[in-house]
């Protein structure tokens, strides 16, 4: 049997029926290809017809993604083929354009084009033989003469086929951000994002972490890789492949699989490289090992960085906006409403304000006021919800009530409905309270204050912001939910951006306790000054 340097792999089964067969058709592949073998995704397509097959998009979507990871993960067993998984014709769902009808050019021109297209005689059928020749000199930069063609591989008799529809691959890819996780979810793409690495002597761990980047990337991808001072903490720097070796390497491998974007691969002198500077960035892929890093390079963005929804830490405590006239408050009361996404830590933000001397008004304590037997939302809920959502002692079971209306969006409606005029008629009852005992500023601590259109009660909205993966970690640490309960709550509220466009100030406790307290005390600094110069008090 004749052995090629490079061959081309077009794969035609559905994803999920092709998930355990991959190994027999990789150890296909390697018994006609000892170098580089590219591999080209086409799901559905058949070569039993007349008609000249034609290349169409493939949606991406989690599915798509580990099957690539599984792949990548599947050719170790191979050592010697160096495989490349084509991404050419693999789009994310923010990406309309019509694939390239020209012809791609490869690095290695395959010599031997294979697939796993079932003929009908299971043998090499000529007619389908023809078109698959046809197909991939329309599409990639083949030799002139394909000497052979691998139709329908062996499985074995350890392997049906028929009997591998619908089997699922593990996940291997998780989104950092609070998004519905299934295998038909579609992937978002972006224009510009960042990876980064030390690429040293490239292997599918590296080829995994690539594809996952080029695949959300619409335009351009910035490539960082490690030199000088980043590689002295690895194990026998000097074994390592010289830079300039690793960017060759990288380089053809990256206008291998999708020769439309534009790379920028520089080096990596310290821990952040442009992800940390470059506001214009969209989007980061890390691996599991460094993901500790990326969140790292988060921190220093929100602390260093300014793009459109972005903010300095100088800029925290600043007024964005002028404020609300509120003529119908008592004279001398300034009302602040609190708010942020589930896990930002704004109730620390309140306590801290309540230690300058706030009012705290916490909207949560007044819900279980609400809630309580004899409250006033009390006998509404359970007209609405039923006598199921109670204990035995009568109290209103907030988490299986939480349960029926978290992801429902009508049920949700039904309840807010119900709690948040209550909330809000106890809310100016403290008020009054606070009027009483001659405080200056109240802050009104409410979660859902803009979704409630509790703005009209307050001067000023102040917002604490976090990132929304740090907010998934700190309510299933917090609260003991799975990662999908924490993501379903967060789904129910507003993003931060959103609170951001409609705040007066922002904060955050991104960073160290102490870093926390100054902002808090710049903010009621900045705050008694605007308060102190108002001509006839708020």
């Amino acid at each position: 049997m004749a052995v090629f340097r490079s061959g081309l792999l077009v794969l035609t089964t559905p994803l999920t029926s092709l998930a355990p067969r991959l190994a027999p058709i990789l150890s296909s592949a390697a018994r006609l290809v000892n170098h580089t073998l590219y591999v080209h995704l086409q799901p559905g397509m058949s070569l039993g017809g007349p008609a000249q097959p034609q290349s169409s998009p493939v949606q991406a979507t989690f599915e798509v993604l580990d099957f690539i990871t599984h792949l990548y993960a599947g050719a170790d067993v191979h050592r010697h083929l160096d495989v490349r998984i084509l991404l050419t014709n693999i789009r994310t769902k923010s990406c309309l354009p019509p694939l390239p009808t020209s012809v791609q050019n490869l690095a290695h021109p395959p010599e031997v084009v294979l697939t796993d297209f079932q003929t009908l005689d299971g043998s090499q059928y000529n007619p389908a033989k023809q078109q698959l020749e046809r197909y991939a000199t329309s599409c990639y930069s083949c030799c002139p003469q394909l000497s052979s063609v691998l139709l329908y591989p062996d499985y074995g008799p350890a392997v049906s086929p028929a009997g591998s529809l619908g089997v699922h691959l593990p996940s291997t890819i998780r989104p950092t951000s609070p998004v519905a996780r299934s295998a038909k979810q579609p992937v978002r793409g972006h224009q510009r994002g960042a990876v980064g690495g030390t690429f040293d002597r490239l292997h599918n761990a590296h080829k995994v972490l690539l594809s996952v980047a080029c695949i959300l990337a619409q335009e351009q991808l910035v490539v960082g890789v490690a030199d000088k001072d980043l590689l002295k903490s690895k194990l026998l720097p000097e074994l390592l492949q010289p830079y300039t070796e690793r960017v060759e390497h990288l380089s053809e491998f990256l206008v291998d699989i999708k020769p439309s974007l534009t790379f920028d691969i520089i080096p990596l002198l310290d821990p952040y490289g442009p992800a940390g500077s470059d506001p214009s960035l969209e989007f980061l892929v890390v691996s599991e090992e460094t993901y500790r890093g990326g969140m790292a390079v988060n921190r220093f963005r929100l602390e260093n960085v300014t793009p459109e929804g972005n903010w300095q830490r100088e800029w925290m405590g600043n007024l964005l906006r002028p404020p609300y006239k509120r003529p119908e408050l008592p004279p001398g009361f300034y009302v602040i409403g609190l708010t942020g996404i589930s896990g930002s830590g704004k109730s620390s933000v309140a306590q801290r304000l309540k230690g300058l001397g706030a009012y705290i008004i916490d909207s949560d304590h007044l819900g279980h006021r609400a809630y309580a037997p004899g409250g006033p939302a009390y006998q509404p809920v359970v007209e609405a919800f039923g006598t199921d959502i109670l204990h035995k002692d009568g109290i209103i079971n907030r988490k299986v009530l939480g349960s029926r209306v978290f992801g429902n969006k009508k049920q949700l409606k039904i309840l807010t409905d119900i709690m948040w005029p209550v909330i809000a008629k106890l809310a100016r009852e403290e008020m009054d309270q606070a009027v009483a005992e001659g405080k200056r500023v109240c802050v009104i601590d409410a979660a859902m204050l803009l979704e409630a259109g509790w703005q009209n009660m307050v001067h000023e909205v102040w917002t604490v912001v976090i990132p929304e993966t740090e907010a998934i970690r700190r309510i299933m640490e917090r609260d003991g939910l799975s990662e999908a309960a924490a993501q379903s709550r967060l789904q129910s509220q507003m993003s931060g951006q959103q609170l951001v466009d409609q705040s007066h100030v922002v904060l955050s406790t991104m960073w160290e306790p102490h870093v926390t307290q100054r902002q808090v005390e710049k903010a009621w600094a900045l705050l008694q000054k605007r308060i102190s110069e108002a001509p006839s008090g708020p």
